[in-house]
């Protein structure tokens, strides 16, 4: 096989070369791996190789080892570890080696394989000397090895657990500040040096806390952003966005001194690279002084002395900061893809992150620059009073606001009609976003009937602009509805028209900006939000997405090409999602449409294929159709059950695994005992699926808390499953106690673990709960109450777990004769935690919980005396 004939096909203009070209490496790779990387690794240090081949190598070894899915990534790693350590060796010398090369593509190449073995080895000590290595390389006049070099320490860097590293912190260090010292001849060895740096910066916190060697750090870092090189100068000011993050707490003499007048310079670089990088500095440090004023709101809730404290930054540079991101708004590009972050777009976002940081200082300097431009000739002034306005919407007081809203209503709801299409979606959202953040500043009587009509009007504009009329109607209804209750509300008089309009865009079927499904998602929102004099439009809305859903049924079959099919699932999602919120908003009044919907959902989940999103959206609109139908949905389970199952057992897509748990926890829930004739099919999947070493662990909590709605809804008829479900759920609780190495993923998981377990629990308990089969519980007592326990002790649980905990007792408590658990409930524990759920004073515990915590001292109280 001529390898490097194979690698350069897989670059061939020609889709069937390259698919032919990438066939042969997978066989290759399946056949003999050991000898396959052995073969990439060949060319990638063979100097006569063109570039693109030997560039083409080294990323087709780097992907052997590399993967985004963790348990792909996990059998590569065993994959490269297998091979013999003879072979291993001699692909990593030849990939050092490459490092010098003159080629640099074939050096970046190669510094990108150095990354992805070290991610599989370093972490089970292996190739020790790598490090060293490198650190060696950078002793060398060789310029290209230099640069290779730093490249490679910046993606091991990315790619290691900085714990892994630490012990290696100065060296590393050393290396990389060295390389970005403004002595270094090379902008190129510089650039790549920051970029290390900008890896590195995580682990190097004990150096950080050495002021001298700090003050080194900075002062290169400062140093870089006044480079000859536009790229060093964006890296450095990108390096300086992650110092404010990490060690925010160490900069008020740095910011005192250099940050201050560096990154205002930066912000007007005529550059875009660098002053975005700028702009995202201050961005920075607006979110790390919003969290520190959470956190010290919190501590002082609590009663306790907050261990941070805001140094002000924002708000002393905010004469100097906020004129310059003022100009920034007018720099808009009228060509940009509206996707394409640009130096106007960071802009608004800093000074809305501004506004909440410093907030009512913010409105005396923006309002002379909004009132100046709003009517201004040139479109780019026009568009950015707009922006500022609606940008500093969310921080300052209503009340400060409140006038000037009032007073700049009438003039958006006319500029939602300017000629130029960015001023007109600009003033929508800003509309929007007064919807959202200050409703009450809007005078219906006043306003709301002209805000609309420009908002439906807007609905005949382009794409762009529709999405954000769509947002600002969903926003204004969320606001001014919600009560399901209610006869009528302010937008009734104006819902038919809405909803047409939506209706009339959607026929269109353009999907430009994502627009389609903006109006869709709009008009869920205003079915589920509208009064009771607007559900005959929405049941008269039912039946045309009905209709529409089984018109892209009926015409499935004329779809061509991939592209196609994709649309046209994206838009049986919308449907589906418009029927889902319609029927839950008319529950029951919807079963005349029950046999329809129900036909076309079974249909749509039969013939989508791989299509995951879509049978997902239609399991979620069955879930609904569940719920609304209660016992009357039993006459579609025999249809629906074996999709059920299919989906049960679909590992790969554990999303739709995951849903298809939370169906059977509706179906009990809803059809109680008329559910029993299948419960032994879904216990034994459920079941198989808890113990499943492949299915994502994500889905596991939810299957834990499955068994406590199918023990609720067949009571004592669970005591067939009682042992096995028990057994698992005693594993479960071992797990979910373990220590999580201070893992934040882990504790979430674990966290996440318990709620199950405790629902699973209570669900269990209350379906024998007044029944004298109850005392088949009594040998599980002892687990269930050591393990609530356990979870106590963490003082940071949430909400739901001590609610779960505290509900639990209360059941065990009720469910067994007064005195029967007499030890087991009369621990100090217990009480301390009911009373903890019980403090009104804890902004953390919900109503629910306080009310769960009231009674469950009462069962306590009956249960011990």
């Amino acid at each position: 096989m001529n390898v490097a004939e194979i690698l350069a096909n897989t670059l061939s203009p020609e889709q069937q070369i390259r698919q032919d070209a990438t066939a042969k490496l997978e066989v290759a790779a399946t056949e003999n791996f050991a000898g396959y990387t052995v073969a990439l690794v060949q060319e990638l240090v063979n100097e006569q190789n063109p570039s693109h081949v030997r560039t083409a190598a080294g990323i087709a070894l780097k992907n052997t080892m590399t993967a985004k899915d963790l348990q792909r990534q996990e059998e590569m790693a065993k994959q490269w570890m297998d091979i013999e350590a003879a072979t291993k060796q001699q692909v990593k010398q030849a990939t050092l080696q490459t490092l010098a090369s003159s080629d640099l593509r074939a050096g970046t190449a190669a510094a990108q394989v150095v990354a992805a073995i070290a991610g599989i080895e370093l972490p089970l000590q292996e190739w020790g000397d790598l490090i060293k290595s490198l650190l060696s390389f950078m002793e060398t006049d060789n310029t290209n090895l230099k640069q290779s070099t730093l490249q490679a320490i910046g993606f091991v860097c990315e790619t290691i657990d900085p714990e892994i590293l630490a012990t290696q912190a100065n060296e590393i260090l050393t290396a990389v500040v060295q390389g970005a010292r403004k002595e270094e001849p090379s902008q190129e060895v510089r650039l790549a040096a920051v970029s290390a740096l900008y890896n590195s910066l995580e682990f190097v916190r004990e150096n950080f806390e050495n002021e001298g060697e700090r003050n080194y750090i900075m002062q290169v870092v400062c140093e870089a952003t006044q480079s000859p090189d536009v790229n060093v100068q964006a890296a450095a000011f990108e390096c300086l966005v992650k110092i404010m993050q990490l060690y925010y707490d160490k900069m008020p003499l740095y910011m005192e001194k250099a940050l201050f007048g560096l990154t205002v310079h930066g912000m007007k670089h005529e550059e875009e690279k660098v002053a975005l990088q700028a702009v995202e500095f201050w961005s920075t440090v607006c979110d790390e002084e919003i969290d520190i004023a959470l956190y010290v709101a919190d501590a002082i809730e609590f009663q306790q002395t907050p261990d941070r404290v805001s140094h002000q930054f924002a708000r002393m540079a905010l004469p100097q900061i906020l004129p310059v991101l003022l100009h920034l708004l007018t720099k808009q590009d009228e060509d940009a893809d509206e996707d394409e972050w640009n130096v106007s777009m960071a802009a608004a976002t800093c000074v809305s992150l501004l506004a909440q940081c410093v907030e009512d200082a913010i409105v005396p300097p923006v309002i002379p620059f909004v009132e100046g431009n709003i009517r201004n000739e040139d479109w780019h002034h026009r568009e950015a009073a707009v922006m500022a306005f609606g940008s500093i919407l969310e921080g300052p007081e209503p009340a400060v606001l409140a006038p000037l809203v009032t007073q700049a209503l009438p003039v958006l709801i006319e500029m939602v009609k300017d000629p130029v299409v960015q001023v007109k979606d600009t003033a929508a959202w800003t509309l929007g976003r007064i919807s959202d953040c200050l409703i009450s500043c809007i005078q219906l009587d006043v306003h709301l009937q002209a805000m609309v009509a420009a908002l439906i009007g807007g609905l005949g504009d382009s794409p762009r602009i529709v999405s954000n009329c769509c947002w600002s109607l969903m926003n204004l209804s969320e606001q001014l509805g919600s009560d399901a209750d209610a006869d009528s509300y302010a937008l009734s008089p104006f819902f038919n028209d809405a909803i047409g309009a939506l209706l009339k865009f959607t026929e269109q079927n353009i999907n430009e900006a994502n627009s389609r499904a903006s109006a869709y998602e709009a008009m869920a929102t205003l079915s589920t939000t509208c009064a009771k004099d607007c559900m005959p439009a929405v049941s008269e809305l039912a039946v045309t997405i009905l209709g529409r859903l089984e018109y892209t049924l009926e015409h499935q079959s004329q779809l061509v090409g991939q592209d196609e099919r994709l649309q046209h699932a994206e838009l049986q999602s919308n449907l589906c999602s418009v029927l889902t919120a319609i029927v839950r908003r008319a529950g029951r009044e919807f079963a005349p449409l029950a046999d329809r919907l129900m036909t076309a959902l079974l249909q749509l989940i039969s013939t989508a294929g791989k299509q995951s999103t879509v049978v997902e959206d239609a399991f979620i609109c069955v879930g609904a159709l569940i719920t609304a139908l209660e016992g009357d949905f039993g006459r579609y389970l025999e249809s629906f059950n074996p999709m059920l199952q299919t989906a049960l057992q679909n590992h790969e897509e554990y999303q739709l695994c995951s849903i298809a748990v939370g169906l059977i926890g509706d179906i009990c829930r809803s059809l109680g005992e008329q559910a029993l004739p299948f419960c032994d099919g879904y216990m034994t999947l459920l079941i198989n699926n808890l113990q499943s070493s492949v299915l994502h662990r994500d889905v596991k909590p939810t299957i834990l808390s499955c068994f406590g709605d199918v023990g609720l809804a067949i009571g004592v008829k669970f005591e067939l499953y009682l042992n096995p479900v028990m057994t698992l759920l005693q594993q479960a609780c071992t797990v979910a106690t373990a220590d999580t190495h201070n893992s934040l993923d882990l504790m979430d998981y674990n966290c996440s673990l318990q709620e199950g377990i405790l629902e699973a629990f209570i669900g269990i308990v209350q379906g024998f709960k007044g029944t004298d089969q109850a005392q088949v519980l009594l040998p599980f007592v002892k687990e269930m109450v050591s393990f609530a326990n356990i979870v106590c002790t963490n003082e940071d649980r949430t909400d739901a777990v001590t609610r779960g905990v505290v509900g639990l007792i209360g059941d065990l408590a009720e469910t067994f004769p007064a005195g029967q658990l007499k030890e087991e409930l009369s621990r100090d524990w217990i009480t301390t935690v009911i009373k903890q759920a019980r403090a009104q004073r804890a902004s953390s515990t919900s109503n629910s919980t306080r009310e769960v915590a009231r009674w469950a001292r009462e069962m306590v109280k009956r249960a011990t005396r």
